[in-house]
């Protein structure tokens, strides 16, 4: 895929580092944050995921998994250095695009939570529904305070589709769906490349996008947002309490 003038590789780094990079531009990729031996285990858990769904929400994690997303799992840890002691996991999703599965992800922000179950509350909405959970946009403020964490369980270079992020989008909070476009052009553009166990650390109301795979290969990733805000009673999260 060729780059273009606003385009940059965000390559891997060590966490102090990334933090840094997260904390300017809302996108990191963190280095070797899971060995090999893990990524195996964690492999083992896409063994079941039905292959006409590239894309499935989770809600009983393999063991493996499961130890990773928890608050003294990698993952969990990672969390709260990056935005503070209360991140807890709140939706976790498993991707597996192969060359058989190979789409393109529009420019777009990530704008709803899932919850247990529909009930009005002042300042969520608008609702919808997605593999039988509710979703819901909750205020802005609950948004930013979200990262989404994605393990790499295979190489990802630029030619398989990476991630791509407008650098320091975040801060220009919920954004009109037509006005994304020109914000990209106005952006500097970081495409995520990763290896098996790093992680991209993503900063909520991020602007980010997916090209299809010039050269498609197999990229599964385990996907984890986390949230740093309580929701407001009677509002309960879809991945509750105790469940990891």
């Amino acid at each position: 895929m060729p780059l273009g003038l606003a385009d940059s590789v965000l390559e891997p780094l060590p966490e102090v580092e990334a933090r840094d990079r997260f904390i300017e531009s809302g996108v990191a990729v963190v280095g070797g944050v899971v060995d090999e031996t893990i990524v195996g285990a964690c492999l083992s858990g896409f063994e079941a995921l039905d292959p006409a769904l590239p894309g499935q929400r989770v809600f009983n994690l393999d063991p493996a998994s499961a130890a990773l997303v928890g608050p003294a799992g990698a993952l969990g840890r990672l969390a709260r250095a990056l935005m503070g002691p209360q991140a807890r996991p709140a939706r976790i999703l498993k991707f597996d695009k192969t060359p058989e599965s190979n789409w393109r992800v529009p420019w777009h922000q990530d704008r709803v939570i899932a919850v247990a179950e529909r009930i009005e509350v002042a300042g969520f909405g608008p609702w919808s529904e997605k593999g039988g959970v509710a979703h819901v946009e909750p205020p802005e403020d609950m948004l930013l305070g979200m990262v989404a964490l994605r393990l790499h369980l295979d190489d990802c270079p630029v030619e398989n589709g990476a991630l791509e992020v407008a650098a320091g989008s975040f801060r220009r909070g919920r954004v009109v769906t037509g006005e994304i476009a020109g914000i990209v052009e106005q952006s500097s553009r970081h495409i995520c490349v990763a290896r098996a166990g790093d992680v991209v650390a993503m900063r909520g109301l991020s602007i980010h996008a997916s090209a299809k795979a010039a050269q498609p290969s197999r990229r599964r990733v385990l996907h984890v947002d986390y949230a740093t805000m309580p929701l407001p009673q009677p509002l309960r999260w879809a991945l509750p309490d105790g469940a990891l």
